[in-house]
């Protein structure tokens, strides 16, 4: 393989890759009525005249599937935690018991659930659409490598257009794999 042909095979793969992160990123911030760290772990705090993301200050923990524990590392950090979880957009008031703070998951309604299902789909199509935009991007490249630069063969293009959708038919897979699980984990809770 050339080393045109594998930077272009490479880029591909990164592109699809950061699809994927970019997809699991965005399900781990879903409200599911499941509790998870990446619901709050984001949340700026106004912590000594700087805005910091929670996770720096605090400790998360999850000991049940429906209740957040947050434990600040300095203890005169309870008070802005409590005022960024309170104005940040999770809706959830947050209990505070000395210096640990804990936040009580709802659980979502039958008409939340489907938004979040339809949410998740419009996610999933999003990647989905990114994943096909980069494949397009790599046949192009290397149909330019054929007819314009002469570096390859046809039958060298066609064998690396083939790879190109055999790549993009299993990162399509993933990401229907992932919405499937998402939703099922929706529909469960």
């Amino acid at each position: 393989m050339i080393p045109e042909v594998k930077e272009i095979m490479d880029e591909l793969k990164e592109r699809m890759d950061n699809a994927i992160k970019y997809l699991v990123k965005e399900y781990n911030a879903f409200k599911t009525g499941k509790a998870s760290p990446a619901l709050v772990e984001d949340i700026k705090v106004e912590y000594y005249g700087a805005t910091v993301p929670l996770k720096q200050i605090a400790s998360i923990s999850v000991p049940d599937p429906r209740m957040i524990v947050i434990q600040p590392y300095d203890k005169s950090a309870t008070k802005a935690i409590e005022r960024a979880i309170q104005t940040s957009p999770l809706g959830i008031t947050p209990n505070v018991d000395g210096n640990i703070i804990r936040l009580i998951i709802p659980k979502p309604t039958e008409e939340r659930r489907r938004e979040l299902v339809k949410l998740a789909s419009k996610k999933a199509e999003e990647v989905r659409i990114s994943i096909r935009q980069a494949r397009r991007d790599a046949i192009e490249a290397i149909r330019k490598l054929e007819k314009e630069d002469k570096l390859i063969s046809e039958d060298e293009s066609e064998r690396y257009q083939k790879e190109i959708e055999k790549q993009v038919k299993n990162y399509l897979a993933k990401v229907e794999e992932i919405f499937k699980e998402k939703e099922k984990e929706i529909l469960s809770v």
